[in-house]
């Protein structure tokens, strides 16, 4: 078939039966359409994200650990040593504090009347509802761990969430396991948030700064960490690859590594070598959120060599997500945790060596 042009496979899709795994149902069944190319995520993530010698970096925006995927999926990911470093909104890594607390979240209606749940004191997030007491509790929690904290200086978030993860591992135990804060920490994996004041979070280590002057967080010190953990991967590992859950802050921060190496610390890098992405942003709005990698190419931020490996699948994070992680869970072997926690300051160190702050 190849002489007439025709390259790709036949679209030949099993018949649907009883007991089939998702990752069957993907292989044998996923042959057009974003179908297809949540195929085409989940094997480039099993060939060239599950291999030894990639570091993987997670970028997370949207509610999602208030549905429940923190859980369901990214502590997986994690446990089995498919993500290396990772980038989320602060909310979400907030609301991620619930499930180690054991405060329960509920499934709600997006049409309920939001008054009387303001009369009720009831919180929603979309069809996702919960008593206002859950905020005031891991407020409260947040504000006793923070104040018994104490740094010298200014700490990048990587540094602030690792120091959660640990308590929420002495003081909850095994139920510390639902929690990706925790289980980031337990396998050394930083986690960033480009936006710290947005969320609850930053709003806590704020008014502790404010009335107390306590702890400052330095974004100037994640922008440094996550260039350097790149540059690191480019020259100590094969590749760099990097799997978006939607788009936002935490895309673009994770994107804007390269330009940071390329173009502000004159270093060479290529770009990022492999692109997953899941969004319902469309790229003719101008937006980064639907920003294509081959638009990530002219800014440098994507490998051009490797353009290929690269795959953006429309649709709702919250359906593609948990199948990817089921498949990967069925189709790959786990790896070694590289433990970037441990050696950020390392790769920093090398990365400012070899500076040219050209301008």
């Amino acid at each position: 078939m190849t002489d007439s042009g025709l390259t790709g496979r036949p679209v030949k899709p099993a018949e649907i039966t009883p007991n089939q795994t998702a990752a069957d149902l993907i292989d044998g069944t996923f042959t057009s359409y974003n179908a297809a190319r949540l195929r085409e995520a989940c094997e480039l993530f099993r060939r060239r994200f599950c291999r030894e010698g990639t570091l993987v970096g997670a970028t997370l925006s949207g509610a999602l650990t208030p549905a429940g995927l923190g859980v369901s999926c990214l502590v997986p990911l994690i446990k089995k040593g498919c993500i290396d470093w990772i980038v989320a909104t602060g909310a979400n890594l907030y609301h991620d504090l619930h499930f180690a607390m054991g405060l329960d979240l509920y499934s709600g209606s997006p049409f309920a009347d939001d008054r009387e749940l303001r009369r009720k004191k009831i919180v929603r997030i979309y069809d996702v509802v919960f008593p206002e007491k859950v905020l005031f509790e891991t407020d409260g929690y947040l504000t006793r761990f923070f104040r018994s904290l104490s740094f010298d200086g200014p700490v990048g978030t990587a540094r602030l969430h690792y120091e959660i993860g640990l308590k929420l591992l002495e003081d909850f135990g095994e139920r510390a396991d639902r929690s990706v804060l925790a289980t980031a920490a337990l396998y050394k994996v930083p986690l960033y948030t480009p936006a710290p004041g947005d969320s609850t979070i930053g709003m806590t280590v704020a008014s502790l700064a404010a009335k107390e002057g306590r702890i400052i967080v330095d974004s100037s010190i994640d922008i440094n960490e996550t260039s350097a953990l790149v540059y690191w991967a480019h020259n100590h590992l094969k590749a760099s690859a990097v799997l978006m859950v939607g788009g936002g802050t935490p895309k673009n921060f994770a994107l804007q590594t390269e330009p940071y190496l390329q173009e502000i610390s004159h270093v060479e890098s290529k770009g990022h070598d492999y692109f997953i992405q899941f969004t319902d942003a469309r790229p003719d709005t101008g937006g980064l959120s639907g920003a294509t990698p081959s638009e990530a190419v002219s800014w440098g931020k994507v490998n051009a060599e490797n353009l290929r490996h690269s795959v953006v699948c429309y649709g709702d994070a919250t359906i593609s997500l948990p199948l990817l992680v089921s498949y990967v869970c069925s189709r790959c072997a786990s790896r070694k945790h590289l433990q970037a926690y441990d050696f950020r300051k390392q790769a920093l160190a090398e990365l400012v060596r070899n500076m040219k702050l050209a301008y």
